[in-house]
């Protein structure tokens, strides 16, 4: 048996199967152990300036205390003042008042509004006139 040629050809055969299911195993478990060491790639962002927007502010003195790397606006919370500060520093001030949309039937009743003032103006014209002339009589 041992002088089989087959027998010595089937066993080195046997032989490096063995070898190279061993290798095999040994670089799987080489790549496994590789995955359960590599940290992932960490990513940092970095926000050195504000994206602009608006921000809030009770006086004057809270946007001069401000920096800031953008042109930026500033407003109070009831929006009455709204400030425009550069980056230069340099701050200026403004009022602010709502506008109110109004709608067509808001707009029928200021125009009714109107003519009633004017037609009331007239009669007033029209009475003081008629005094005149009675005093003159």
């Amino acid at each position: 048996m041992f002088n089989n040629p087959y027998y010595n050809y089937n066993a080195s055969a046997q032989n490096s199967v063995d070898r190279i299911d061993n290798q095999i195993k040994e670089l799987e478990n080489m790549r496994a152990q590789i995955q359960r060491t590599t940290q992932p790639a960490i990513n940092q962002t970095f926000q050195l300036a504000p994206n602009g927007g608006i921000h809030y502010a009770n006086s004057i003195e809270d946007v001069q205390r401000e920096l800031v790397m953008t042109d930026s606006l500033f407003v109070t919370k009831d929006f009455t003042t709204m400030w425009f500060k550069t980056v230069k520093g340099e701050i200026k001030t403004y009022k602010l008042t709502e506008i109110v949309e109004k709608d067509e039937k808001d707009k029928l009743i200021d125009e009714l509004n109107e003519r009633i003032r004017v037609l009331e103006g007239r009669n007033e014209q029209y009475d003081n006139t008629n005094a005149a002339t009675e005093t003159k009589e």
